[in-house]
């Protein structure tokens, strides 16, 4: 199964909507390596207790991060990763999972940086597909093990410190999804989340665009025209060199999603290390207050 075959039914191949994958569930629980489902949870007993049937459960906390390095997994380990779930690198994936896709949306981006061209997120994620009244399972599937070879990595959908600490006086916009309280140092996290910087604030001439304003009301994505309207009123171009940041990387892959993956912007990088490492470097430069602020 093809990419143009499997989406045929979405309106981009970045995104299926949910009446597309319910029309494919028989497809998603069969034991191929063609399509395979996966939700991406910061809390996995939300799978435990019902999650899409046929999808296969991905921890974000302990196998998307590094105990102790705070970075994405080697090469070896992804592919060991999704090898053990049914998945080779021609498979159809299809992500999913809580927070708005927030951790979906970053295991979507490991893979593009990983080399995972043929992947898409579920539009609404799991709260809308909940919502909607759609069917749901408390089994746990079980494929068979495949050999998945990720290729890459491909570096340009990822920045680093030193490309942040250039883009202060270069052409780059930065752009900041945090929170308005968040962004102006108010705060150094997100309410119920632990903090994770010495100082709070922003990258200097970073733009302030919520993540959720990517969103409507019910989880899923707006329409293209109301994307582009909102990047553009905030002197976002298709044209600019751009990264994204949050405060360890998961809220902004949203983001660079939407830019890149909806939107067509070519030069889109996801600051992984986010404000986590940002607000605690020994002399880098910090703004507060709501300038820019959207």
């Amino acid at each position: 199964m093809n990419a143009q075959q499997s989406h045929a039914q979405s309106e981009t191949d970045a995104v299926v909507t949910p009446t597309w994958l319910e029309n494919h569930l028989e497809t998603v629980t069969a034991d191929d390596a063609d399509l395979r489902l996966v939700e991406v949870d910061l809390n996995t007993e939300f799978y435990e207790r019902e999650h899409i049937p046929g999808a296969v459960c991905i921890d974000w906390r302990r196998q998307l991060q590094h105990a102790t390095r705070r970075d994405i997994p080697p090469k070896t380990a992804f592919a060991d990763l999704f090898g053990a779930r049914g998945v080779t690198e021609d498979s159809t994936l299809v992500l999913y999972g809580d927070n708005s896709n927030w951790f979906a949306a970053h295991c979507y981006w490991m893979l593009k940086y990983y080399g995972h061209d043929d992947v898409c997120l579920l539009d609404g994620g799991r709260r809308h597909w909940i919502e909607s009244g759609r069917p749901t399972t408390d089994r746990v599937p079980s494929y068979s093990t495949r050999s998945y070879r990720p290729a890459g990595p491909f570096e340009r959908v990822r920045a680093y410190r030193d490309g942040v600490e250039r883009a202060l006086s270069g052409p780059t916009e930065l752009v900041d999804v945090r929170l308005p309280d968040e962004y102006d140092g108010t705060i150094l996290a997100p309410p119920g989340m632990t903090e994770s910087a010495q100082r709070g604030g922003h990258i200097p001439g970073a733009t302030n665009i919520v993540w959720s304003a990517n969103l409507r009301s019910d989880g899923r994505f707006k329409s293209r025209e109301r994307l582009t309207e909102l990047y553009r009123a905030h002197g976002i171009e298709r044209g600019d060199d751009v990264i994204v940041y949050c405060r360890i990387g998961e809220r902004s892959s949203l983001t660079w999603f939407v830019l890149s993956e909806l939107l067509g912007y070519r030069s889109v990088r996801n600051y992984d290390g986010a404000w986590t490492e940002w607000g605690n470097l020994v002399g880098a430069p910090i703004a507060t207050g709501a300038e820019l602020s959207g």
